[in-house]
């Protein structure tokens, strides 16, 4: 089977490689020829670079002086495909972004497959070509991984480990702990889209506007705030456990409190919709694109603006602050004039989503 063109999710092709299988079989995990034939023909034959080449048991690469960030992620969405992404774009994206919330140059990524036993090589195909995509996008290379095969009934078709290494910057010192009374609360964009667009996708919604995950990388928005004078404190990408959980973690980390604003949050009019539908709260909802910047008020107008500059933070607003009071607790002023705790969830609002 050779010459079929795949698109991915949308947006360019590629044929599919001579393979005699239309499914991955055990045999393609076991180490012997199979096993050689999928990792040139489908991952080396796209993440093609001189430290993976080398096809050694890891990477040995340069880096410029300064402090390393590394940072490891496992991805588990379902299902595998979703407006506006895949499992595979979500992979390179979540962990770039994870480097570029330490201040980080991202440079190199691993990659680990875990492949359940029966999935479409056509399937397969589409996830390394969106990989290779995300990772020109976001300016990194993939430079090393490994390739596992399950039994069937034992892996939900795919799961992505992904490892990344990045470069901070002198000068840069960003971190949980570093929020202080009177910061303000800068994001980036509208919220919750991520996970709403799988939940659609599984629960069979339909609107009359289409919704996509917002997953994209964040690494050039973020080196375009560092490059400032004006220092930041704290990045956050708030992902699984969306914005409430993010701003949790950085008041507890620092000891602060935080006080927000419900009608400065934005949330799309469908997305609203759609977590009324399901019984969702958006500030606990998912993002993959989107990030958190803490930063001193009297920078914060000149920041804010920054980020409106740049694509990925068109959207950008001043949701809140940070406060003395109530240490380690997130209040959000409601739009009837009341205030509530915004709390960490005790459990999973919506499983499996990154």
């Amino acid at each position: 089977m050779s010459g079929k063109s795949i698109d991915p999710v949308g947006g360019f092709s590629c044929p599919l490689p001579i393979t005699d299988y239309k499914n991955v079989l055990l045999a393609h995990g076991g180490g012997g020829r199979l096993s050689q034939q999928l990792i040139e023909r489908f991952f080396r034959a796209q993440f093609s670079n001189p430290y993976l080449d080398l096809l050694h048991d890891g990477a040995v690469f340069p880096v410029e002086e300064g402090r390393l960030a590394f940072s490891t992620d496992s991805y588990v969405v379902h299902p595998l495909f979703f407006p506006g992404g895949c499992i595979g774009d979500l992979a390179v994206y979540g962990t770039v972004n994870d480097l570029a919330m330490c201040g980080a140059t991202p440079l190199y990524l691993s990659a680990g497959f875990i492949i359940e036993e029966g999935l479409p090589m056509e399937d397969l195909w589409k996830v390394t070509l969106a990989m290779q995509e995300a990772a020109k996008a976001a300016g990194v290379q993939i430079v090393t991984g490994d390739t596992k095969v399950v039994d069937r009934g034992k892996g939900d078709g795919l799961f992505i480990n992904t490892a990344g290494v990045g470069v901070v910057p002198p000068g840069v010192a960003v971190g949980p702990r570093n929020a202080r009374p009177g910061d303000r609360v800068l994001l980036s964009g509208r919220i919750a889209e991520h996970g709403v667009a799988i939940m659609s996708v599984r629960n069979g919604l339909a609107f009359d506007t289409a919704i996509v995950s917002d997953t994209a990388p964040l690494n050039r928005l973020v080196a375009s705030i560092l490059s400032m004078p004006e220092p930041v404190h704290v990045l956050r990408d708030p992902t699984r456990g969306g914005v409430a959980s993010a701003l949790n973690e950085v008041a507890a980390s620092s000891r602060v409190g935080m006080e927000l604003v419900e009608d400065l949050i934005p949330v799309a009019e469908e997305v609203r919709g759609a977590c009324e539908i399901l019984g969702l709260d958006p500030m606990y909802v998912a993002n993959e694109g989107k990030l958190i910047a803490i930063v001193a008020p009297e920078h914060a107008e000149r920041i804010l603006g920054h980020m409106r500059a740049h694509h990925a933070g068109a959207d950008a607003v001043d949701i809140g602050e940070v406060v003395a009071d109530h240490p380690g607790v997130v209040l959000m002023q409601t739009r009837i004039g009341g205030k509530r705790v915004v709390d960490m969830l005790s459990g999973e609002q919506l499983p499996r989503i990154c």
